[in-house]
Parts: structure tokens; C-alpha cells; sequence
């Protein structure tokens, strides 16, 4: 009997052994932290400086680590940099894509390992991507396009565009045209041209519209740019032929420099897309996916290879006659910092 018993009690400590070493290494793993990649575009810009700066925040809120790579707008680095983010291996990927169609041999790698990829504001086509979180870039477009048609619905105007490598740009290029398109049938507007700015680069864009503004004899009633940085280029060759305030000129992203233009009435417009909400939904996305979760969305997009579940954030229009009540209101910019004073 006394066998038996030691038998027993030698079963139970056995047992109780092993569920307390189960626990602990369940309790190791719920204890690690998710290690989220993030892959940008291009840190040189001032808008993925501060995507860059709230993701981070919200995320390590959230209590997740960030590692982040900027391709410095070349898209061959990128590549190799999400290799390298998946060689340490991360528990999701983040990317904000530099080149839209030539990260997928990448991507799904990172899907054959198991690791889920966010696509971050910008689309990559062709490959397995778990969650994309963006602003309605079509409408973005518009809100460009809106914003030179409340100032002049008449004339001659031109098309300065995105990256063609940037998978965005071609929908900011429809909801443009497609509020210019009633004008421009009616024979109001003539579209005098249009051209891509390589990498979204401002000295191409520069070099673009001086090209433009010689060959059409400075006879150019309007401009329509895809973002604030190339509007910005587009308003300095203005300027330098005295134009500047003359021409309106549109953009997005909300940059310091073009609020102050804005103030100064030497761009029209921008489009405001509060980078806090993008980031803080891709950070949480992110989080999600790393548990196997499925992110919040309200939409889907296919990108060639499936339907992608999508979240779309309002984008806001921002003029002289609402920079108060938008982007300074937000906290996105100080009066003090707009109007210089």
C-alpha cells in the first residue's frame, strides 16, 4: 500500500510539474511583445515623418515594438528592406509602398511565412495583402480639383501628377478629372496638358512646370498638382515668372509650408488627411493581425490577386476660408506657425 501511495504522490508532482511549466510558457508567449515592421516609403518628406511618429506612438501604446526602415524613395531598397524585416522575424508587416507593383515576390514571402502584411495608405498589387487602410483617394481628387473650380471654372488648365509608380496616383489623376470633366466638355476648360512627377520628386516637378510655362507662353489659367509638395514646386516656377497668387494651384497632405502658402494666397488648396487617424487604425490593424484577429473595415479593393479588406478615412478640404476651423482646430498646425505671427 505504502508503494501504491508513493506511487501516487510521485504521479501528482509529475503532473503538477508539468502544468505549472505549460502555464509559464504560456505565459511567456502572451507575455512577448508583437514586433511590427514597418517598411516607408520615403523619410525624406515631411508627411512620413509624422505617419512615421504616430504609428510609433500609438503602437508601442498598444504594446507593440516598431522597427522601421525608409527606402528613401527607391523602390529596389525596399525590397531588400522588407527581406530584412522578415529575416527578424517580425510578427506583421507595415508598408507604406514606394513602388505599388514590384514589392509583391516580397509579400508573399512574408504570406508563405506566415506573416500578414498591412498595406499602409498606398496599395501593393499582385500579392497577398491581409488589411488596407487608407483615405477615399478618389475623393481626394475632387476636393483638388473643387477647390480651383470655386476660384475659376473657365480657362486654361493643367494636370501636374502623382508618381506613376504609386499606385494612389491614378485614382487622385479620376476624382480630379472627374470634376473637370463637365468643363472640359463643355469646351469652359481646356486641358493644355499633364504629366507624372517621377518619385513625387518637387525639382522634377519644378523643371516639369517651367518646361510648361515656356512652351505655353506663361498662358496657363490653372494647376492642378497631386500633393502639396509638387504644388509647391509648381507655385515657385510661378513665381518666378511673377505669377504666383495669379494661378491658383492645388495639393494634399497638409504641409506646413503649403498652409502658409495658403495664408500667403499663393496655393489654392490642399486636401487635409488627418495622418493621427491613419496612423492610430493601422497601428491597431496591425496589432490584430500579429494576434490572428481581423481588422476593423468598411470597404474592399482588389488588388489583382483578391479582394483586400479595406478601411477608407474622410479626407477634409482645406482653404483660406477654413484653416482655423480645420487643421488649426485639430492641433495638426499652430496659428502662430500658419500665419507668422
Amino acid at each position: 500500500m505504502k508503494k501504491i501511495i508513493a506511487i501516487l504522490i510521485s504521479l501528482s508532482l509529475f503532473a503538477l510539474s508539468c502544468s505549472n511549466k505549460a502555464s509559464d510558457t504560456a505565459a511567456d508567449k502572451g507575455g512577448d511583445k508583437i514586433k511590427i515592421g514597418l517598411s516607408l516609403d520615403d523619410l525624406r518628406l515631411e508627411r512620413w515623418q509624422k505617419d512615421r511618429d504616430y504609428f510609433v506612438k500609438e503602437a508601442e501604446s498598444l504594446g507593440a515594438e516598431v522597427i522601421y526602415i525608409s527606402s528613401d524613395g527607391n523602390a529596389t531598397k525596399q525590397l531588400a528592406d522588407i527581406e530584412n524585416l522578415i529575416a527578424q522575424n517580425v510578427d506583421v508587416l507595415v508598408v507604406i509602398a514606394n513602388d505599388g507593383n514590384s514589392l509583391s515576390p516580397a509579400i508573399m514571402q512574408a504570406s508563405q511565412d506566415g506573416i500578414p502584411t498591412l498595406a499602409y495608405d498606398r496599395m501593393i498589387n499582385n500579392c497577398d495583402i491581409a488589411h488596407y487602410v487608407t483615405f477615399d483617394l478618389e475623393k481626394v481628387g475632387r476636393m483638388q480639383a473643387e477647390g480651383i473650380l470655386e476660384i475659376t471654372n473657365k480657362g486654361r488648365f493643367y494636370y501636374l501628377g502623382g508618381s506613376p509608380t504609386d499606385n494612389n496616383a491614378q485614382y487622385f489623376r479620376k476624382g480630379a478629372m472627374d470634376a473637370l470633366k463637365p468643363y472640359i466638355d463643355s469646351g469652359d476648360i481646356e486641358l493644355i496638358g499633364e504629366q507624372s512627377t517621377r518619385d513625387w520628386l518637387p525639382d522634377v516637378a519644378l523643371q516639369i512646370i517651367e518646361d510648361m510655362l515656356t512652351a505655353q507662353n506663361n498662358n496657363v489659367t490653372a494647376i492642378v498638382a497631386a500633393n502639396d509638395a509638387i504644388g509647391g514646386a509648381a507655385v515657385q516656377a510661378l513665381k518666378a515668372q511673377g505669377l504666383a497668387g495669379k494661378v491658383p494651384v492645388s495639393g494634399q497632405d497638409a504641409d506646413l509650408a503649403a498652409l502658409q502658402r495658403i495664408a500667403r494666397g499663393e496655393q489654392a488648396v490642399t486636401v487635409y488627411k488627418p495622418i493621427h487617424l491613419i496612423a492610430k487604425e493601422c497601428a491597431k490593424a496591425a496589432v490584430a493581425l500579429a494576434k490572428g484577429e481581423q481588422a476593423l473595415s468598411n470597404s474592399s479593393l482588389n488588388n489583382g490577386y483578391k479582394d483586400v479588406h479595406t478601411f477608407y478615412i474622410e479626407p477634409i478640404k482645406v482653404t483660406k476660408d477654413n484653416l482655423d476651423s480645420t487643421v488649426i482646430a485639430d492641433g495638426w498646425a499652430t496659428k502662430e506657425d500658419v500665419y507668422g505671427n
